[in-house]
């Protein structure tokens, strides 16, 4: 088995998982297991939680006539926000490997049509945000 693509071993399914546990158990603290990324995924789950109302703005100056963010499914919710996050507040990392990246975790939550409609709209708030 290829470790790299085993859900527990990538870091974006990891920082979805840890988002998605903390909408619904708000008051709840969040645990950071030993992993080879621990930093990443902390400061991305945690950056993505503190920075919730600045992305959600983005989202909407963006997204607005692409997306009704309020009636979409918690999950694609929260994948959006993260892969904002990073390409907001990760400069050195490349639009393109967030967005493959969140694309391939993806995988593990969402249907392949729905892939490829974050693909589009990744895609598309990448280019206003990072020119």
């Amino acid at each position: 088995m290829n470790l790299k693509y085993s859900p527990k071993n990538n870091p974006r399914v990891i920082i979805i998982q840890k988002l998605y546990g903390k909408y619904f158990n708000q008051g709840g603290e969040i645990t950071f297991p030993r992993h080879r990324f621990k930093k990443f995924i902390k400061d991305v789950v945690k950056g993505t939680i503190e920075r919730e109302e600045v992305i959600v703005d983005e989202i909407s100056n963006h997204l607005k006539l692409d997306l009704n963010f309020k009636k979409t499914d918690k999950v694609f919710q929260i994948i959006i926000k993260s892969a904002i996050f990073e390409l907001l507040y990760k400069p050195k990392i490349s639009s393109k490997i967030i967005i493959n990246e969140y694309l391939k975790a993806s995988n593990f939550f969402i249907q392949e049509n729905q892939t490829k409609y974050l693909n589009a709209l990744l895609d598309k708030i990448s280019k206003k945000l990072r020119n």
